[in-house]
């Protein structure tokens, strides 16, 4: 046995909710980690702070999953490593020789500075402790670690073994066999995965398109989200729980109904998908309830409204359609998400925390809690993040208590107060008005309605006479050497993207795009995505984008349907498309060389005709409704009306980044229509 293997104690797969994690904690190694949780609570009393370390040690030694750390393989895989030794990051503060108006405030600076040092996720532990004295017989310890480890179930587990550990002074012979987390992971391997993939695919089918509060932060990097806190009156909250009695569902299903129709509202759409946390901790694996570890698992939520339903039918449906789903809450985000065919989902996420998050004090009986040990618990504080632009958070309490999380580039104060109020408003329906229908229900105030209706709708505007090409062709004129759009290592000019798609189009000619045709593009995410799309604007055809991740079948039949003249691709991504009578106009080192055809704007007599405002711009296939793919053409007045719009709505000039191609997800920097 080398050296290195008796270093390890185990290597484990990842569970559905890290895989997800870690994909967000690295994606943006610079910015904030969002999944930095950290609890810190105040501790009156004589405290020990060596056998206090003693027993966070202890913790570490008891709980292998406290020890992981997360490194890829060779594959690219991700697994977790389980070090057989680690010691706990433990620091010390003392602020008694500070005035005592100012150590507060220095504990706090000491506290956030914790919270926002980010864990190296290749070195265990992702746990650390920090202990501030700030009195004689006043300390606070602040617990730091990665939501990787472990959910907020586990959070009171860790803290009553931390203090049983504290008084045995690290001796965990008196404290129950630990279940480790390993026995999780090998239960999701039995699974039927094949069956809850079936699950999913009838539960969303049908989907058309996510349910998005802030489309604009697409792609954008983790920044740190803010968060308002408020309390139900005790007469409201006593009647929720009354109607959610009597229409025989649980508090949190009317919690998950109220916050679907919220975002109705503020989407405009009557079929909502959001995500909903789940415990995920399986009642068939014995002793699961005490286990450390990440469980949780996020999961969308749909919920379809009709107009004509009221609301306590709606309360019931939601849960019906919820319980069939409960044996099949185990699979990754990811995989179920891979089932629509349209990727992300939704941008928003709710959680009922129904676990206990008792004080320290609390846990254990006359001379085995730390009450007898003459320590007590007089202050406590937590701080946990997810990434979503807006996230609801349900803290039952004698009344319940809510949390809004959001990110302060998608919703200001104001914003969110708005959102609260309407909040409110759909919580007294559902408690006090069961029968009304889900289409009378009117959660805005008349300001909100006047801007909604007539300030959001206002798009009466001026449009340029000529399509997207001819608006793309000026502002390569005006601004030839700004930079257009960049990819990896390549930045293309304004100049260089516009002869470029000039070849293109003059090729694409030759071969028979034309007004009133289509013409397929099917490439990987590059710099020659954009340049395709607009070569084919230019040949007053309609462009028809191919996601080769798409099963065969889909592309078969969108091929079919819209009966494109050319489909342009890849030699790398060739294989993936079905058998097709299709021309092919490969973009690589095997296809013709473009650099002999003009590179200057193309002509109507080239193209066979001006270029027209009324003419399609692209097609782009749905589900439909059944779930059978069904194409939707979109003009190039309304592409220019909707850049137009966006230019006008966010103020967008030169030197920013606007989306010029909505279809194919390009950002091209300082675009201007006029």
């Amino acid at each position: 046995m080398s050296r290195q293997s008796r270093a390890i104690e185990d290597i484990l797969p990842l569970s559905p909710l890290q895989e997800g994690m870690l994909f967000h904690a690295v994606y943006d190694a610079a910015g904030p980690d969002v999944y930095t949780v950290q609890l810190a609570f105040d501790l009156e009393g004589d405290l020990d702070p060596a056998a206090l370390k003693a027993a966070a040690d202890a913790l570490l030694r008891r709980h292998s999953g406290l020890r992981a750390a997360f490194r890829q393989r060779k594959s690219g895989d991700w697994a977790q490593l389980i070090p057989r030794d680690v010691r706990i990051p433990w620091r010390e503060a003392d602020l008694r020789d500070r005035p005592a108006d100012e150590r507060d405030a220095e504990a706090r600076r000491l506290v956030t500075a914790d919270t926002a040092e980010r864990f190296d996720l290749a070195k265990p532990p992702l746990v650390r402790f920090t202990l501030i004295r700030l009195d004689d017989n006043l300390h606070r310890l602040a617990l730091t670690l990665h939501h990787l480890l472990l959910d907020g179930w586990s959070l009171p587990i860790v803290l009553r073994e931390l203090m049983a550990l504290y008084i045995a002074k690290g001796d965990a012979t008196g404290l129950p066999r630990v279940r480790p987390y390993r026995d999780y992971l090998t239960w999701l391997g039995r699974q039927d995965r094949e069956a809850t993939r079936a699950a999913w695919r009838e539960a969303l089918a049908g989907l058309e398109e996510p349910t998005l509060v802030a489309p604009q932060l697409a792609g954008a990097g983790l920044v740190e989200p803010e968060r308002t806190e408020f309390s139900l009156e005790a007469g409201l909250s006593d009647r929720l729980a009354r109607r959610a009695k009597d229409r025989g569902v649980t508090l949190n299903t009317v919690v998950q109904t109220a916050w679907a129709l919220l975002v109705s509202t503020l989407t405009g759409r009557q079929d909502v998908t959001f995500g909903v946390t789940v415990s995920g901790r399986p009642p068939e694996l014995t002793g699961v309830e005490n286990m450390v570890g990440l469980f949780i698992n996020t999961l969308p939520l749909r919920v379809r409204l009709d107009p004509a339903e009221s609301l306590g039918a709606l309360l019931s449906r939601v849960q019906d359609e919820q319980i069939r789903l409960l044996p099949h809450q185990y699979l990754g985000l990811t995989e179920i998400q891979s089932q629509t065919g349209l990727g992300e989902l939704f941008d928003t996420s709710m959680v009922y925390e129904n676990y206990p998050l008792n004080a320290p004090e609390a846990q254990g009986d006359g001379g085995a809690s730390p009450a007898a040990h003459g320590l007590r618990t007089v202050a406590a504080e937590g701080r946990d993040a997810i990434h979503y632009p807006l996230s609801l958070a349900a803290l039952p309490d004698d009344a319940l208590r809510f949390r809004i999380g959001y990110r302060p580039d998608a919703f200001d104060t104001t914003a969110v107060e708005a959102v609260k109020a309407a909040f409110i408003k759909v919580l007294h329906a559902l408690a006090d008005q069961p029968a009304r229908l889900v289409g009378a229900l009117d959660l805005l105030d008349e300001e909100q309605r006047g801007r909604v209706l007539t300030e959001w709708n206002d798009t009466a505007r001026e449009i340029p006479a000529n399509g997207m090409a001819a608006l793309f062709e000026a502002q390569a004129a005006r601004t030839p050497d700004a930079a257009a759009v960049a990819h990896g290592d390549t930045t293309l000019t304004y100049a260089e993207l516009n002869t470029a798609a000039n070849r293109l189009a003059r090729h694409l000619v030759e071969q028979g795009a034309a007004a009133g045709q289509f013409v397929g593009i099917a490439l990987p995410r590059s710099e020659q995505l954009l340049v395709a799309a607009l070569a084919v604007l230019k040949t007053g055809a309609a462009y028809l984008p191919i996601d080769t991740a798409y099963p065969a079948d889909r592309i078969a039949f969108m091929l079919q349907d819209a009966d494109p003249r050319l489909l342009i691709t890849h030699s790398t991504v060739q294989d993936a498309l079905p058998a097709s009578e299709v021309p092919l106009v490969l973009i690589d080192s095997s296809a013709p060389d473009l650099a002999g055809y003009p590179e200057h704007d193309l002509v109507d007599a080239e193209r066979g005709g001006a270029l027209q405002q009324a003419a399609p711009a692209y097609v782009i296939f749905t589900s439909g409704s059944t779930g059978r793919p069904k194409g939707v053409v979109v003009g190039q007045r309304a592409l220019v009306n909707l850049l137009v719009g966006m230019q006008e709505r966010f103020g967008l000039g030169v030197g920013d980044r606007l989306l010029a191609v909505t279809t194919v997800g390009f950002d091209i920097a300082g675009l201007e229509l006029f």
